[in-house]
C-alpha cells in the first residue's frame, strides 16, 4: 500500500509474511536531483516484489536514489543491496555497521544465550529461524557513515541525524526541525513497544533506550513516522507510555527474581507476553529468543542499578535479589 504523506513524500508498506510486525514502513522521497528511500524490508522475494512494484508505480529512478537505513535489523536493511546501484549512498551508523558486517556475530550470541540458560537443544533452531539470520543482506555492505548532527537534504526536507541507541547500538532517526517531522525507525512505535534486547556484555541497552526517549521528548515534533504500524501525532504522550511500559516490566522482573536464583531464560518464562500460547513450552522458539533477550536487557539494567545481582553458577549466569 502506498500513502502520500506530503507532496512527493510517500509511505510504502512492505509486508513481512508470517511475522507479528506485519509490515515495514518504507519511506520514499522523490526529488529532481536524488531520491531518498528510508528502510527497505527483509531480504526476501515477497518484500522485494512489493517494494519494486511501488517504486515503479511512483516512477522512482534507482539510478538517482540514495538510502537511509535506521538500524541493522533485517526488516529495515534487508533489501538495500538488492536495490542500491553502485553509485548510491547508503547512510548508516558506525556501531550498527560494525555488527552487521561482523562474521562472528551469531557464534557470539549463541555463547551468550547458553550462559543465560537458553536450552542448547532449542538454540540452534532459534538462530536458524531468526529473521536477522535468514533475511539480512548477503555480503559486506559499503555504508556511508553518518552520526549525530550530520545533515541529509532531500528536496524540500533537511534532516538532522539523531543517535537513539537502545533498540540497536547504532539506531538512527531523522528530524526535520523546520517541518517538525521525525522519522523514528523502531525507536518510537504506536501500538507496539520496540523490543529492547541484550545479546552482548558490552552495553546497557535499556538504559540507553530510556535516555534516548528523554532526548527525543525534548524536541518539538508534530508528526512521527515510525518503522511499523501507524503514524503518531502525539509524540510526548507515546514516549510517556513507553517509559511506563518499561517501569512495569522492571517491577514484574523484580517480583520474579528470588533467592533460589534464576537464569534470564527462566525469568522470561515467567514474564507476561502478548502472545497467544497455552504455555511457555508452546511458544515459538523464535519468540523465546526475543523474550529472553528482553529479559536480559532489563536484568542488566537492574544489576547496574544495584537492585539485583548476578553470579556464575555451574557455567550459567544466575540473578538473585540483594539480601537485606
Amino acid at each position: 500500500m502506498i500513502e502520500e504523506i506530503f507532496p512527493n513524500f510517500y509511505k510504502v508498506e512492505v509486508p513481512l509474511p508470517k511475522n507479528p510486525l506485519k509490515a515495514t514502513n518504507s519511506y520514499v522521497l522523490k526529488t529532481s536531483v536524488r531520491n531518498l528511500i528510508i528502510d527497505t524490508g527483509m531480504n526476501r522475494k515477497e518484500c522485494l516484489t512489493v517494494l519494486r512494484s511501488a517504486l515503479t508505480e511512483l516512477a522512482v529512478d534507482l539510478k538517482k536514489t540514495d538510502f537511509f537505513i535506521t538500524h541493522l535489523h533485517a526488516d529495515h536493511v534487508g533489501l538495500v543491496l538488492q536495490l542500491a546501484l553502485p553509485d548510491a549512498k547508503i547512510y548508516f551508523s558506525q556501531p550498527d555497521a560494525d555488527i552487521l558486517n561482523y562474521s562472528g556475530l551469531w557464534d557470539e550470541q549463541y555463547k551468550l544465550a547458553c550462559l543465560n540458560g537458553f536450552p542448547e537443544n532449542e538454540l540452534r533452531s532459534a538462530i536458524e529461524k531468526h529473521p536477522g539470520y535468514k533475511y539480512s543482506p548477503v555480503g559486506q555492505v559499503d555504508f556511508t557513515i553518518v552520526k549525530e548532527g550530520d545533515s541529509i537534504r532531500s528536496g524540500d526536507y533537511l534532516f538532522q541525524c539523531i543517535e537513539t541507541p537502545g533498540h540497536t547500538p547504532g539506531h538512527l532517526c531523522l528530524y526535520d526541525v523546520a517541518k517538525k517531522i521525525f522519522l523514528s525507525g523502531d525507536h518510537i512505535l504506536a501500538d507496539i513497544t520496540p523490543n529492547i534486547s541484550s545479546w552482548s556484555e558490552r552495553r546497557n541497552p535499556l538504559k540507553e533506550y530510556l535516555e534516548s526517549l528523554e532526548k527525543i521528548y525534548a524536541l518539538d515534533i508534530d508528526l512521527v513516522l515510525p518503522g511499523h504500524r501507524s503514524i503518531i501525532k502525539n509524540c510526548k504522550q507515546r514516549i510517556q507510555e513507553l517509559k511506563k511500559h518499561h517501569r512495569e516490566r522492571l517491577a514484574e522482573i523484580l517480583s520474579i527474581v528470588d533467592k533460589s536464583g534464576k537464569s534470564a531464560f527462566q525469568i522470561a518464562s515467567e514474564m507476561s507476553w502478548d502472545i497467544v500460547s497455552d504455555s511457555w513450552n508452546s511458544f515459538p522458539v523464535s519468540q523465546k529468543w526475543f523474550a529472553t533477550g528482553e529479559a536480559i536487557a532489563h536484568l542488566k539494567y537492574l544489576v547496574e542499578k544495584r537492585m539485583i545481582h548476578r553470579e556464575i553458577q555451574s557455567d550459567k549466569i544466575i540473578f538473585l535479589p540483594f539480601l537485606k
